[in-house]
C-alpha cells in the first residue's frame, strides 16, 4: 500500500484554519519565488520592448550584435544562427514570451506551462548568451532555469487562477 501526500486536496483561496504555521508555511512557500520570477519576466520583456537600441539588427545593445557576439562561444550555435536569420524578430519573441510567462506566474494562469516557458527561455539564453561565462555561477540564466523547477513541477496552489478556477470545478463537481 503506498502513501503519500497530497498537495491538491485544498484550495488555495481560503485559509482553513486550524493549521498549523508550519502547514501554512509550506502552502505558501512557492508564492515568493512566483512574484520574484513573474515580476522579473515582466520587466525584462517591457525592457525590451521599450528599448530601441535592442530591437535593432545591429548597433551598441542591439540584439543583432549581442547575438552575433555570443555565436562562437555558445553551446548551440545553430540556435544563434537561427536568430540572426531575423534578430528584430526574435528579440521581440523573446520579450513578448518574458511577457507572457511573466504575467502567467505572476497571476497563476496556466502556472505549469507558464514556468515551463520561463524554464525554456532560461535555458536557451544559458546555452546561447550566457554558456561562455567562467566559471559558470557567473552566468545568471542557470540560476533562472534552476528557480523555474519547482514552479513546473509544482505550479500555482496558491493566489491564483489556476487555484480558484480548481475551486470552481469541485463546487460544481460537488454540487451535482
Amino acid at each position: 500500500m503506498a502513501h503519500g501526500m497530497r498537495m491538491d486536496t485544498h484550495s488555495g483561496y481560503m485559509d482553513d484554519g486550524g493549521r498549523d504555521w508550519r502547514d501554512a508555511a509550506t502552502r505558501y512557500a512557492l508564492l515568493p519565488l512566483r512574484v520574484f520570477l513573474g515580476v522579473t519576466f515582466i520587466y525584462a520583456g517591457l525592457d525590451k520592448l521599450t528599448d530601441s537600441a535592442f530591437m535593432s539588427e545591429a548597433g551598441s545593445g542591439s540584439i543583432g550584435d549581442m547575438m552575433r557576439t555570443v555565436r562562437d562561444s555558445s553551446a548551440i550555435p545553430a540556435l544563434v544562427d537561427l536568430s540572426l536569420k531575423n534578430p528584430v524578430g526574435f528579440g521581440y519573441a523573446i520579450a513578448f514570451g518574458e511577457l507572457a510567462v511573466g504575467i502567467g506566474t505572476l497571476i497563476g494562469l496556466l502556472a505549469r506551462l507558464a514556468a515551463f516557458g520561463g524554464a525554456m527561455i532560461s535555458l536557451s539564453l544559458w546555452l546561447t548568451v550566457s554558456w561562455a561565462s567562467d566559471p559558470y555561477y557567473y552566468g545568471n540564466d542557470l540560476p533562472y532555469l534552476m528557480a523555474w523547477l519547482p514552479l513546473v513541477l509544482a505550479g500555482a496552489s496558491v493566489f491564483s487562477v489556476d487555484a480558484m478556477l480548481r475551486s470552481r470545478r469541485r463546487r460544481r463537481a460537488g454540487a451535482y
